[in-house]
């Protein structure tokens, strides 16, 4: 034990803390920024502490902050950007119980991996509530952007790297360019992450589309198949296995391409696999609502028939897939998805969702589809073990940064777009009625959220530099 002055401490007592390998009564002592201890409450271990700060837990939960591994603050996308910056988003994703994103630095094509990384440093910096780091789009595979690669695993300053096969003529990255950058990671140990869909082909069947007018937005998912989505996920997999590489799908949203993934892993392959609270939640239902409101559901990879839902609630209680984030990417319905009236192709591709991902999945317990420490190990602990944050992120246990939710489990909240915090003028789950909620959100030992009250500040968070994936040595 420090000898820290007690009054720097703090005691969050009587909760249940639940981590993915565990439940108890406990309290959990915090000095500065780290947790230091855990005890039974009650015991005279617990007893015997003193701090200047006592937050009472009884009745709640007591919980790991969410790791969201999958955000889009500020991105450039189809002539706009997405509607929340690192200030608005980081601030919403606090009040649902995320205390860390990792978001996208986009390297421009033709440019250097370092130059779109420093473009997304200068927008984060100084201005996110929470801690951040940064995965790498590579846009342009080429031996100077190989080169890169190593760099910036050796440094920790983005140990994972997203490849596209969608959006020709934007992201896409053709076979070649994906081997070579798989290679790469098979060296230096960086964490290949694909977007796979088979982007040639959706855009023959969008000119189509459009061709026979065919134009409102539930076209979007209709053209972005199912069987396209299955056939990318099964080459990425064959061109991992052929570079010797691990290999992330995100965002899977079809049970097919669901298949590859658990056919892969029955193999021994390290494939791992993440979905998000839309697939789970909504569905080609929303895309097909009238006139253009199925606008406010675009986004890629689509969502599915509702059908595909249990699939991949199997996929996570099986472990086939590993993760749920929110693939967080807001678009304003006025002035930003009315681009695309007339021309489903238009819409900005993006849901926004950092702020219900946590209260989601707690509703996903509720309702028995998941255990509690499955909740946890799904939203808080496999991200940070994926992408090199564990055991500063993702727990509860001495050494852990100080990142902690007092959970109220029976507090009863219906979504809305007239109380969420996200910068978006509608939400994706409007008047859906969920049973959980974040009552005191502590980053770093510092209470950023308590009872309904905002706390924090821009520039809190501090920008992390992470460790290679876990899960693979």
């Amino acid at each position: 034990m420090t000898t820290r002055d007690p009054r720097q401490r703090t005691v969050v007592r009587g909760g249940l803390v639940i981590t993915a390998a565990d439940e108890l009564h406990a309290d959990v002592l915090i000095e500065g920024e780290r947790v230091t201890a855990l005890a039974a409450t009650g015991s005279a271990a617990a007893e015997a502490w003193t701090a200047g700060t006592v937050i009472d837990a009884t009745g709640h939960y007591v919980i790991p902050g969410g790791v969201d591994a999958h955000t889009h603050m500020e991105l450039p996308f189809g002539g706009t950007a997405a509607s929340d910056t690192f200030e608005t988003g980081t601030r919403a994703a606090a009040w649902g119980g995320t205390t860390t994103i990792v978001d996208f630095a986009v390297q421009p094509v033709g440019g250097a991996l370092r130059e779109g990384l420093d473009t997304w440093h200068a927008k984060a910096e100084g201005n996110c509530a929470i801690d951040y780091a940064f995965h790498t789009i590579v846009s342009d595979v080429n031996d100077a952007v190989l080169k890169e690669m190593d760099t910036l695993v050796d440094s920790g300053e983005s140990t994972s790297f997203k490849l596209f096969m969608a959006y020709p003529g934007v992201f896409y990255s053709d076979d070649g360019r994906i081997l070579r950058a798989m290679q790469r990671g098979a060296a230096n140990g960086g964490l290949t992450m694909m977007h796979a869909e088979n982007g040639i082909a959706i855009d023959v069947l969008v000119e189509q589309a459009l061709a026979a007018g065919r134009t409102a937005p539930r076209h979007h998912g209709e053209v972005r198949r199912e069987l396209l989505e299955a056939e990318a996920t099964h080459r990425a997999i064959k061109l991992a296995q052929v570079a010797g590489s691990p290999l992330y799908v995100v965002h899977v949203s079809a049970a097919s391409a669901l298949d590859e993934l658990a056919r892969a892993r029955d193999a021994g392959l390290p494939v791992f696999g993440e979905t998000c609270p839309q697939y789970l939640f909504l569905s080609t239902d929303n895309l097909a609502e009238p006139g253009f409101e199925g606008a406010k559901y675009v986004c890629s990879t689509p969502l599915r028939p509702r059908e595909h839902q249990e699939a991949l609630w199997r996929g996570l209680r099986t472990d086939d897939l590993q993760v749920v984030s929110t693939d967080h990417c807001p678009f304003c319905y006025v002035g930003q998805k009315e681009l695309g009236r007339g021309d489903f192709s238009k819409i900005p591709n993006g849901l926004p969702g950092v702020e219900n991902r946590m209260d989601l999945l707690h509703q996903a317990v509720v309702d028995g589809r998941i255990s509690r420490r499955r909740w946890i190990e799904i939203a808080c602990t496999a991200p940070a073990r994926m992408f090199g944050l564990h055991p500063r992120k993702g727990t509860i246990a001495p050494g852990a940064d100080a990142d902690l939710v007092v959970y109220d489990p029976t507090a009863v909240q219906t979504v809305s777009a007239a109380t969420h915090h996200m910068n978006v003028d509608y939400s994706a789950y409007e008047g859906r009625q969920l049973t959980g909620r974040a009552r005191t959100v502590l980053s770093r030992g510092t209470v950023v959220l308590d009872d309904g009250r905002w706390l924090g500040r821009a520039g809190h968070g501090t920008f992390l530099r992470r460790d290679t994936c876990h899960y693979l040595t």
